[in-house]
């Protein structure tokens, strides 16, 4: 860490170590203001999300004030952002599906459906607006059904393709789509029952024991497939999960790498990762090759998702939004409006048109437009009034927190390339 003067400014330089610390202050910080205000606690906005943006905000004022620039090393926020996905695909097995049935299917392609559409809005929105088509992308599929992680992945790797601002709007839009969702899901959904004379299906008793003996709930969904979490934490548990994720990391690095070398397709590079994390899950599934412990990969998956998503955040230049603040705002105020739409007259429908297809609808504009909290958060609200949807509780969860990424993630390296 030092201090320089450069072009008659002062610069505080922060090296790797020093830049991870920080980091990880900002976390704590970021978690404990979620706590305090209850604003931020009712949107669900991220820890890392508040602590990051707090700290552009003051690197905003240091800079346009003239009193000091900070230089930070971010080497780690790329193995951070790889190993929290790789994590990602360790949690998606194919056993979680068929658990799902048939409803689960429907769910997930609607959502498929859903990251295309944002796509094209985003783009299409860019033309509209002049401004490059893949900023617009960032007001897509990236950070609507990809939220601040994705926002923070794809921002990066745009960037890298030479488009200035690509990380600043990608977050700026992913915040209001989390605020966004939080206040679209419930009165939805209760449009939708109030409309319809919709009730709670008397008929849950068999998957509520699905949910019970598999260990699904508001916040975890990690045991469908029947793999007890552990009953100690320990260090030897601990490192043979980092070995697994580590393994994960570099065959999909290997793969990747070849991948994008023979088709010249911009692949990012957690992407490899993830899915061979995927296929090495579902070949343990069958062939119990190691323990892999779930209780230890989320810590694990936490700890990294929240690293490296304060990384970016803290790192990005606001300063760079002014001019794009215009498009990104009639952008994502099109995402809302159509993904009310799509879930009242497209979702609503395909679902079964009764009570539980209306509580997933609010789950699906929560996520869709933000997080699976705000999608939990929603269902919460509106199943607090009208009374339990068991299906919702088990598949809008699966769905939202892994197993779409399989699908929006080729859509979206897909319209990158396209644009790029």
């Amino acid at each position: 860490m030092s201090f320089e003067l450069l072009d008659g400014k002062m610069t505080l330089n922060l090296d790797l170590i020093a830049t991870v610390a920080l980091a990880l202050l900002l976390l704590l910080l970021g978690n404990y203001l979620r706590k305090k205000i209850k604003l931020l606690e009712k949107f669900c906005i991220p820890g890392p999300v508040i602590g990051g943006l707090l700290f552009a905000i003051i690197m905003l004022l240091l800079k346009t004030s003239n009193i000091l620039e900070i230089s930070m090393d971010t080497t780690l926020q790329s193995p951070f952002m790889i190993a929290f996905f790789t994590t990602v695909g360790l949690g998606a097995s194919f056993a979680l599906v068929k658990k799902g049935g048939k409803l689960l299917i429907v769910y997930w392609v609607l959502c498929g459906g859903l990251s295309i559409a944002q796509c094209l809005i985003g783009a299409f929105g860019a033309k509209i607006t002049n401004i490059n088509p893949l900023i617009g992308l960032m007001c897509g599929a990236i950070s609507m059904e990809g939220g601040h992680a994705a926002a923070a992945t794809f921002g990066a790797t745009i960037e890298g393709l030479g488009v200035s601002g690509a990380l600043t709007i990608g977050m700026a839009a992913a915040t209001f789509g989390v605020m966004c969702g939080g206040l679209v899901g419930g009165p939805v959904a209760r449009y939708l029952i109030d409309k319809n004379g919709l009730k709670p299906s008397e008929n849950t008793k068999e998957i509520r024991e699905t949910i019970k003996t598999s260990g699904v709930s508001a916040v975890s969904v990690e045991e469908v497939a029947g793999i007890t979490l552990s009953d100690s934490f320990n260090s030897n548990t601990m490192i043979v999960q980092i070995a697994i994720i580590a393994s994960c990391m570099t065959i999909g690095s290997i793969v990747g790498t070849w991948f994008s070398n023979v088709t010249g397709v911009v692949l990012p590079g957690y992407v490899g990762a993830m899915f061979a994390a995927v296929i090495f899950r579902n070949i343990n599934d069958k062939l119990n090759i190691v323990n892999l412990d779930l209780y230890s990969v989320d810590i694990i998956s936490n700890v990294c998702l929240g690293i490296f998503l304060t990384m970016a955040l803290m790192t990005i230049k606001l300063w760079e939004l002014a001019g794009l603040a215009g498009p990104m705002i009639i952008i994502v105020a099109t995402q809302v409006i159509f993904i009310v739409l799509y879930g009242i007259f497209v979702a609503f429908k395909l679902l079964g048109k009764d009570f539980d297809a209306a509580i997933m609808v609010a789950g699906m504009l929560g996520h869709g437009l933000g997080a699976t909290p705000n999608a939990l958060a929603n269902i919460n609200s509106v199943t607090s009034r009208y009374g339990d949807s068991v299906k919702a509780m088990l598949i809008v969860p699966l769905v939202g927190a892994f197993l779409i990424d399989l699908v929006a993630i080729p859509t979206i390296v897909t319209f990158i390339n396209i644009f790029s």
